[in-house]
């Protein structure tokens, strides 16, 4: 498998003082008083209430979605984890509540997660009852047609018990025959297109973690409102995002959301390899098979990630601890310096296969 190429001289100055302004605008994002009131996009101001403007920033830091204008938390919940597992309800509703306590108004699903029974947009469907108006609910279309994205938004919309989607997403866009088949006559774009248009989604989405080129591409095809990419610490040693996807991102206001933070555990000093005949039969096998644990601290790639400038990271939680546990991380960020993200790069290069196995799996 190929690797990039280390950044050149004038590739680094690039990417230093992209991360520059990103760093400025996190700390710009981070301080400012609002919190969305709707998914409409409308905001309450707290510049005459300290009590609230105080109440907001123990819960949850906030950032723009992008042009959208609405204010989002800096950690969204993943639809993974816990809420795609069958007959786990009780659990997956346990978490959606106290994620809604602590403060995440970002939701993020999908028709895929949970297999046929789609049980992740099952469980918020019910979980997110009563408080459709003050969060963002996202979810994704795999389907490469018209006709079969917009039956599966049917679905969705069902399952989320809501009239409206948020953001809805083409998913796992990583190949130019993806782009063929999605931009193409009677593709996908038209049924986000139409949707759009009666009102049935407000805003459209692109989401990938294999290849950086294929969600340019579309960036440059058709004005999404926000991407959703993989990307972690170990970034630049397979196909970086950072290096031109983000910046284009960013040039374009989109609601940048991050995914693959913590690797499923792959990037974490913490993490214990399963057996290597078990790791054969598992998705994330496909990408790279390991015998090591990760290098990096939970906080520390947690941070890595909040430091570029994005609107969110979200993460797929296991139990109500993790959930907890990534809210205290989020609330506890502070941006990292260029030379502290260049420090975790270099920790995490011994585990970057494995920190970026959703790279590197076979399509």
């Amino acid at each position: 498998m190929k690797t990039n190429d280390a950044p050149q001289d004038a590739g680094n100055r690039n990417r230093r003082g992209f991360l520059k302004t990103g760093a400025a605008s996190i700390a710009a994002g981070l301080s400012a008083g609002v919190i969305a009131a709707s998914a409409s996009g409308e905001a309450t101001s707290t510049e005459n209430n300290p009590a609230a403007a105080r109440a907001i920033q123990e819960m949850m830091p906030t950032r723009n979605l992008g042009k959208i204008g609405f204010r989002v938390g800096i950690f969204g919940l993943g639809g993974q984890g816990a809420l795609e597992k069958a007959n786990n309800e009780s659990l997956a509703l346990q978490m959606i509540q106290r994620a809604l306590e602590l403060g995440v108004n970002y939701f993020d699903t999908s028709a895929i997660y949970g297999g046929p029974d789609r049980w992740s947009e099952r469980y918020l469907g019910k979980g997110l009852k009563g408080s459709r108006e003050h969060v963002f609910i996202a979810t994704k279309t795999k389907e490469r047609t018209r006709d079969a994205a917009l039956k599966n938004l049917d679905v969705s919309l069902k399952l989320l018990d809501t009239d409206h989607i948020d953001t809805w997403q083409l998913h796992d866009v990583g190949v130019q025959e993806d782009i063929d088949q999605i931009f193409g006559k009677g593709g996908a774009m038209e049924a986000l297109v139409q949707a759009r248009d009666q009102k049935m989604v407000r805003h459209l989405g692109v989401t990938g973690r294999f290849r950086p080129e294929a969600l340019m591409e579309c960036i440059r095809r058709f004005p999404f409102d926000t991407v959703l990419m993989g990307v972690n610490a170990a970034d630049k040693y397979y196909y970086s995002f950072e290096k031109d996807l983000l910046p284009l991102a960013v040039e374009n206001q989109m609601g940048i959301i991050g995914m693959k933070v913590m690797a499923r555990g792959r990037i974490l000093s913490s993490w214990t390899p399963p057996p290597v005949e078990q790791q054969k039969h598992s998705w994330e096998g496909r990408g790279a098979i390991t015998t090591v644990p990760g290098t990096l601290t939970k906080r520390e790639t947690f941070f890595y990630t909040l430091s570029l400038p994005i609107s969110t990271a979200i993460i797929g939680c296991d139990s109500v601890e993790q959930l907890e546990e990534c809210v205290e991380l989020a609330r506890s960020f502070t941006p990292l310096s260029q030379a502290q993200m260049a420090a975790l790069e270099a920790k995490v290069e011994p585990v970057a296969k494995q920190a970026l196995f959703f790279r590197l799996m076979p399509r």
